[in-house]
């Protein structure tokens, strides 16, 4: 048995004043007179029995009366059958405060429910406890606390767009322990336990020396619609005229019980709205219509409305509404049709051709420049291209088929450190489609499993320096590149290892060319089109002028001023955005006297499909000395074995001082009764 207070048991020594009450209440004598000394013989013998007895258990009721209300004060407890001192050990409480718990249960939200039963937790602790408390977008650096301090830490959690896991909190439970010196700790894990965030099986290594308490905050059934991905028909945003954008909507759960209304604005005004009909796989598939005017960023908002979780029901695009993109074609010969082709398909694009012989002036206002059917690159036109790529211009290379190799690594050699080695007959298919290529990372969102890839029906053979800076974007079985990307300086080099037409094979007409061609023109300046999401490790390409070790890019937005994680990549910078910013909201990225470049950024969308762990199931693959289950009850206490669950023995103690003082007034009465 512990004490709560034990200075209160200093107050036993008030015991002692019902004893000395007593004993001079036996001294006192009084003298009563009788016509007949037989009847005061036998009043005499009764009066002397009945005053033993009523003044010993008038004794032993003041005695216990002031006991009980002594110990009620010192408030005592039996720990649990663990044995251990709740006091005495380090307590970590984690709560999940991802945006799962935002599901309701009745009035109150998941997160509601388990923070207010950690307060009651930390609340009803013993004085002296340790507390660390850990979310999922805090640092887990924290040292131990006093209850008060964790108790208003506990008021203040909110909803964070992080996504958390067992594994992580262990792993920073064990960091803790390490840090305090302390020998052992209880956890306790209040979560909704989504099914990705929790495995099937207990990490042993993780749960060294931690006793682990779980408490399920589950909702009873979710009804939960949400923006999946959205994107523009277009490569870019067309002022005063219609762009169309196509939005994927799922829902999850409980289908809604009335459709709901897909709305579109854009800095803040409606300009469109469907509403969402979902077919057998919970999946409605919409597209809708606006415009814009005027140039400059556009903050596109995409809002359905779904009242049981709201944190995803908006999403963001950040586009630039700006002149047409340039692209200059420069042919050896008759002019391409299928670039021709890809480039006209959208008003998006503003394109020149010119001869090979007669390079415009004017060539660093296009975005993207394009060689087609080269045969010879002589060290003139090495040396254009070589300073083009060091003013951060894009260039393409679709190389003419001709036996004097020579002639074209002459030029390549001004460029980098490339050469042509040979020519293979062989039709072959391409094999490898590097995902982490910035060309197939933003085209694909999930690479097909199915998707065709281009045939050659000859390559060039192509080797590279390390200077050169190859990567392969296509790239045949023999390891040999169809296209590959370099960036021997600032700008990006694109060499095709064969010619682009149906003669030399299918790429010219395949799924990949046209789109290809789009990223390349939109890689050589800022992009146009940004829509992040948070905690993504892809980094965002940006190219922006006048940015330097010492004058790095910020990220801005309401109250944020962060310096992401960068790092240079040609004429841009590659930004780790998802990284470093958790907030889902439009931001701008810039450095001093550079321009700015608009992004959203968007929540996962792994907490917005509600699929949790079954508990009962949970229960027999968590099992353990170390590993115990409790519940939140519907007041908010916590049910079940843990250190915290102690018999309240102070309200007993109440209870049998009230009783006490009952038979006391009892006695007292019965013996002014009796003198009477």
């Amino acid at each position: 048995m512990s004490f709560l207070y034990p200075l209160f048991l200093v107050a036993g020594v008030s015991l002692a004043i019902p004893v000395l009450i007593h004993l001079f209440n036996l001294r006192k004598y009084k003298t009563v007179l009788f016509p007949h000394t037989r009847f005061l013989k036998n009043i005499q013998l009764n009066s002397q029995k009945q005053s033993q007895v009523r003044y010993k258990w008038l004794l032993a009721a003041r005695l216990l009366f002031l006991s009980c209300l002594i110990l009620a004060f010192a408030q005592p407890f039996f720990n649990n059958k663990d044995g251990v001192t709740t006091g005495k050990k380090l307590q970590i409480i984690y709560l999940d405060n991802s945006y799962s718990m935002s599901a309701r249960k009745g009035a109150r939200t998941m997160l509601e429910i388990a923070r207010d039963a950690a307060a009651r937790q930390v609340r009803k602790a013993p004085p002296g406890t340790r507390f660390v408390l850990l979310t999922n977008d805090k640092p887990a650096s924290y040292r131990a606390e006093q209850a008060d301090k964790i108790y208003n830490e506990i008021q203040e959690v909110e909803l964070s767009a992080v996504s958390g896991s067992v594994n992580r909190t262990l792993a920073a439970a064990q960091s803790i322990l390490r840090n305090e010196a302390a020998k052992a700790a209880d956890m306790y894990y209040y979560s909704d336990f989504q099914q990705g965030a929790f495995p099937a099986n207990p990490p042993r290594e993780l749960m060294e020396n931690i006793t682990f308490y779980g408490l399920p905050v589950q909702p009873a059934e979710v009804e939960n619609v949400y923006i999946d991905t959205a994107y523009l028909t277009s490569p870019v945003l067309q002022a005063d005229k219609s762009n169309y954008l196509v939005v994927r909507t799922l829902s999850a759960g409980k289908a809604p019980k009335e459709s709901p209304v897909l709305s579109l604005s854009v800095n803040g005004q409606v300009k469109s709205a469907a509403s969402l009909n979902f077919d057998g796989r919970n999946e409605s598939i919409d597209t809708l219509g606006f415009q814009v005017s005027g140039n400059g960023w556009q903050q596109i908002s995409l809002t359905v409305n779904d009242a049981s979780m709201r944190f995803d029901d908006t999403f963001r695009i950040a586009a630039r509404c700006a002149p047409n993109l340039s692209v200059l074609v420069l042919n050896e010969g008759q002019l391409n049709p299928y670039i021709q082709a890809a480039f006209r398909a959208y008003n998006g694009f503003r394109l020149n051709q010119a001869d090979i012989g007669a390079i415009p002036a004017d060539r660093r206002q296009y975005n993207l420049v394009i060689l087609n059917g080269i045969t010879r690159i002589d060290e003139a036109l090495g040396k254009t291209i070589s300073e083009a790529l060091q003013e951060g211009q894009s260039i393409c290379i679709f190389p003419g088929r001709t036996n004097n190799l020579q002639l074209l690594n002459d030029g390549l050699k001004q460029i980098g450190d490339i050469q042509i080695t040979g020519i293979d007959t062989t039709a072959q298919t391409a094999s490898m489609l590097q995902q982490g290529s910035a060309l197939v990372r933003d085209l694909f969102e999930k690479l097909p499993d199915n998707v065709q890839l281009p045939v050659a029906n000859w390559h060039y053979i192509i080797n590279a320096g390390l200077s050169a800076n190859q990567q392969s974007v296509l790239g045949f079985r023999n390891g040999d590149p169809m296209l590959a990307r370099y960036t021997p300086s600032r700008g990006q080099l694109y060499l095709c290892a064969t010619a682009a037409d149906l003669q030399s094979g299918n790429f010219p007409g395949s799924y990949f060319f046209t789109p290809f061609l789009y990223l390349m023109a939109m890689q050589s300046g800022n992009g146009s089109v940004f829509a992040l999401t948070a905690g993504a490790r892809e980094p965002l390409y940006v190219a922006l002028a006048n940015v330097s070790e010492r004058n790095t890019i910020h990220a801005y937005g309401p109250g944020t001023d962060i310096i992401p994680a960068q790092r240079s990549n040609g004429a841009g910078i590659d930004i780790y955005v998802g990284q470093a910013l958790n907030q889902p909201g439009f931001y701008a990225l810039a450095a001093t006297g550079s321009d700015t470049t608009a992004v959203a950024l968007n929540q996962a969308r792994t907490e917005s499909l509600p699929v949790f762990r079954d508990i009962a199931a949970l229960q027999k693959e968590w099992t353990g000395d170390n590993v115990k289950w409790m519940s939140i009850t519907e007041s908010g206490g916590i049910a079940g074995a843990g250190p915290q669950a102690n018999f309240p023995l102070w309200k007993v103690c109440v209870i049998l001082a009230l009783v006490m003082l009952a038979i006391e007034t009892f006695l007292l009465a019965r013996k002014q009764t009796v003198a009477a």
